[in-house]
């Protein structure tokens, strides 16, 4: 009882303020925003974890696919590194083979270097995209039927 009566006085108020602050806190955990289908198909959600306004020249963005979802091929200006939280999904450069990126894998990308990433046929993926501050170039789109090229000859492996 005595410990109860020290917990209660002594770790509760702590835990009650652990999250009350003037610090801006944003969570990875967070869904984000359904992103709008314009350059990709399928459901995708987009958390903007860090950006420009945030008083920094990088931009820290949390993707999340839907399984069976295709992104468009693009570029950035800036190199740009992807560190895959969860599921399973595709990672192509353009004139390379396609590669399955999976849970712990992190890419680098060069900079002007045009690709694509999303989910696999059959999982989600969710992965952290640190990227410059500069827009996305969208260069080709992502066809259902080279994505679904690409989903086979990876599943065959």
């Amino acid at each position: 009882m005595r410990y109860l009566v020290f917990f209660l006085y002594f770790y509760l108020p702590i835990i009650a303020l652990a999250q009350n602050s003037d610090y801006p806190i944003k969570s990875f955990m967070d869904e984000g925003v359904k992103a709008p289908n314009t350059h990709h198909l399928g459901d995708a959600w987009l958390n903007f974890l860090l950006q420009e306004e945030d008083g920094l020249d990088y931009n820290i963005t949390q993707a999340t696919f839907s399984p069976n979802a295709t992104l468009d091929w693009h570029k950035h200006s800036t190199p740009q590194v992807l560190i895959v939280l969860e599921g399973e999904g595709y990672y192509q450069e353009k004139g390379k083979d396609p590669i399955i990126i999976k849970e712990g894998d992190v890419i680098k990308c060069k900079k002007d270097t045009e690709h694509w990433h999303t989910s696999s046929k059959d999982s989600k993926v969710s992965y952290l995209a640190v990227y410059g501050n500069s827009p996305t170039i969208w260069t080709e789109k992502v066809t259902r039927e080279y994505y679904n090229s690409v989903a086979e000859k990876l599943n065959q492996k």
